[in-house]
């Protein structure tokens, strides 16, 4: 029997853990609340509140007319977890995916404000050339985020939100290698905000494939470097 404080987090927790160790495998149905309850020492609404935290958790699914059923026996790692974990370069091919199509939405739905926000941007990234690689991998993010913002998409814009601290700290990793040219890639990305100007679909994408390519290319080889550290050491 459960201690009176707090119920329904222990309940939660004890289900949890019976589901872990194998009393209830995958689909399989619980028991019903009325006898979860009793086993428990809880009440109906207690069990209920478990049932519903641990069907949010992944674990449970609920279905009309059959009962509750077990779908999972460990709750599914969180997406900014799962990024944080993940290898720089890896997550750089996601952002690809997502970024190139983002710059040709950008070309097509681009407002005049959205086109200010980009030069204001790209100008930005030119001043924090002369900074600390810190300041220039953060400039250079926030214009990506500005062509990002004017494909009009708030999932993108979102997805991309979430890419940005997987990243950041690899591309200053990269940075930390530059040579004399404080400010690499400012042709390709002054390009990129040209084309979304001129509304030409087909140069923005192909300007920012080019451009991320060759970042992931450098990134693939400083991972490959036996003295690299990893995108989230320093």
């Amino acid at each position: 029997m459960l201690r009176p404080s707090p119920l329904v987090d222990q309940a939660t927790q004890h289900l949890r853990e019976e589901i872990a160790a194998g009393r209830y495998p995958v689909g399989t149905k619980l028991p019903g609340e009325t006898t979860l309850a009793k086993t428990l020492g809880v009440g109906r609404s207690t069990v209920r509140e478990a049932l519903r935290a641990l069907a949010g958790a992944g674990l449970l699914q609920a279905r009309q007319g059959s009962g509750v059923f077990v779908i999972a026996t460990e709750v599914a790692e969180e997406w900014p977890a799962r990024l944080r974990r993940a290898a720089v370069a890896d997550v750089y091919e996601v952002r690809m995916l997502v970024e190139v199509q983002a710059a040709r939405l950008a070309a097509e739905r681009r407002t005049p404000a959205d086109l200010e926000a980009l030069k204001a941007a790209l100008a930005a990234r030119r001043a924090a050339a002369a900074g600390d690689d810190a300041a220039f991998v953060d400039a250079d993010i926030a214009l990506h985020a500005a062509v990002v913002a004017a494909a009009r998409n708030p999932v993108l814009t979102d997805l991309f939100a979430e890419f940005v601290p997987a990243l950041r700290q690899g591309l200053i990793d990269l940075l930390d290698l530059r040579g004399p040219d404080r400010n690499p890639g400012d042709a390709s990305h002054a390009g990129l905000v040209t084309a979304i100007e001129k509304f030409d679909r087909q140069a923005a994408s192909r300007i920012l494939h080019e451009e991320l390519a060759a970042t992931l290319r450098a990134l693939q080889k400083l991972s490959a470097s036996p003295s690299t550290l990893s995108p989230h050491d320093g």
